[in-house]
């Protein structure tokens, strides 16, 4: 199901030229109608529910309708984002409401570093043996020439 804006909630992110969702979407499918200065879906059938619009939104003004793996028919879902997680609130058919909490990246944008989990620099895998290998392959070494 895929995302939409509650129009009346939407403020276009106070008139910036880039709203969140715009900037946050991977499709690019968000854009702000500049006229009433609300941000819109532009093709809903090319939505991968990522859900990082709704989570992103700081009025909250956009929604996914939830996959039944996800969450029962009829129930919804409501990220409040946090400065270090996501409270994410589930509100089922019978009214029953249940909370958890996730974290978030907290790194600044454009300082993650993919190379440091793994241990390996990026010079690594223009020598002779890649990365995890020979290990990966359960061999003491690789074969040479």
């Amino acid at each position: 199901m895929p995302s939409y804006v509650i129009y009346e909630k939407c403020d276009g992110c106070k008139g910036q030229d880039k709203t969140a969702c715009m900037y946050i979407c991977p499709n690019d499918l968000m854009v702000l109608d500049k006229e009433a200065m609300k941000a819109y879906n532009r093709e809903p059938e090319y939505c991968w529910e990522c859900y990082n619009c709704v989570k992103i939104c700081p009025q909250q003004a956009i929604d996914v309708r939830g996959y039944a793996d996800f969450v029962p028919m009829g129930a919804s879902v409501i990220p409040l984002r946090g400065s270090e997680d996501i409270m994410w609130t589930i509100k089922f058919r019978n009214g029953m409401v249940k909370r958890f909490k996730f974290p978030i990246r907290t790194t600044p944008e454009g300082t993650a570093d993919p190379w440091a989990i793994m241990g390996s620099k990026k010079d690594d895998f223009d020598g002779e043996y890649l990365y995890s290998e020979p290990e990966s392959l359960l061999l003491d070494e690789l074969p040479s020439k």
